[in-house]
């Protein structure tokens, strides 16, 4: 039996920047009083506050079984039941020459791409500290917006492309629906896999990691890649039948 469930939150556990459902609220109630259970997200801290536990309804003691790694595992934050608030336990955080070194290979280049031009809900450039996040249609674009955007991938591609090019000492990968990330090297998804399996003395075999985002160039796709057992889901609801089918085996 595996003995940690993790999961994407955007379009795994919940539409993009949406609260979490009152359905997925209760299945994953009830698989932390069975499991270990992470969320790595590209969303910062404060996103997981209001997205994820805003409408997460458990106790104290399965809180302490929520590993929280928002920035795509570049920071990690797990729950002082004593302090009754959650505690972080690192966090790979930019220089500000770094920042503003990655932020104008941004805006260059999305200017080349010509996107700098679409209308947009909000800042497109938002710094989490660990991670530089660029979201084509700003970070308050509704979800049908958002899902219009891009269908193929084809637009991010080509900014994670020239972005990449101008600045080879970061990772820049592909985020969310409309949005591009960019971290230390060597650093995603499949980093924060690997810390949190030394911080629980646990394998690979003993995980199984829910995602939307799967495939090659995905930003889900590293976990996969580095041999952890995967489930791809379209969305929230195909994650909820997916972990009835989990829970109902127990």
């Amino acid at each position: 039996m595996k003995k940690l469930i993790a999961f994407d939150l955007d379009g795994t556990l919940a539409e993009s920047k949406s609260a979490l459902p009152d359905r997925m609220s209760e299945l994953l109630n009830e698989l932390l009083d069975n499991f270990q259970v992470c969320v790595i997200s590209g969303g910062k801290f404060g996103q997981f506050e209001k997205q994820l536990l805003g409408n997460l309804k458990t106790s104290p003691a399965n809180m302490e079984k929520l590993h929280l790694m928002p920035t795509c595992g570049t920071r990690y934050f797990t729950y002082d039941i004593n302090a009754t608030k959650w505690h972080q336990i690192y966090a790979e955080d930019f220089t500000e020459a770094d920042k503003k070194k990655i932020v104008e290979a941004l805006r260059e280049g999305v200017k080349e791409c010509g996107f700098d031009k679409d209308k947009t809900w909000g800042e497109q450039i938002e710094d989490r500290g660990s991670q530089i996040t660029f979201s084509a249609l700003g970070q308050e674009a509704p979800v049908k917006e958002k899902e219009e955007w891009d269908p193929d991938n084809a637009k991010k591609a080509k900014i994670r492309d020239i972005v990449a090019h101008k600045i080879p000492e970061f990772e820049v990968r592909s985020g969310g629906s409309t949005s591009v990330d960019i971290t230390k090297l060597g650093i995603d998804k499949a980093y924060g896999m690997e810390k949190l399996m030394q911080i629980l003395e646990i394998s690979k075999e003993d995980i199984l990691f829910f995602g939307d985002r799967l495939t090659e160039g995905g930003n889900d796709y590293p976990v996969k890649a580095m041999g952890i057992d995967t489930i791809e889901v379209s969305n929230w609801k195909d994650t909820a039948l997916a972990l009835q089918a989990i829970l109902h085996t127990i």
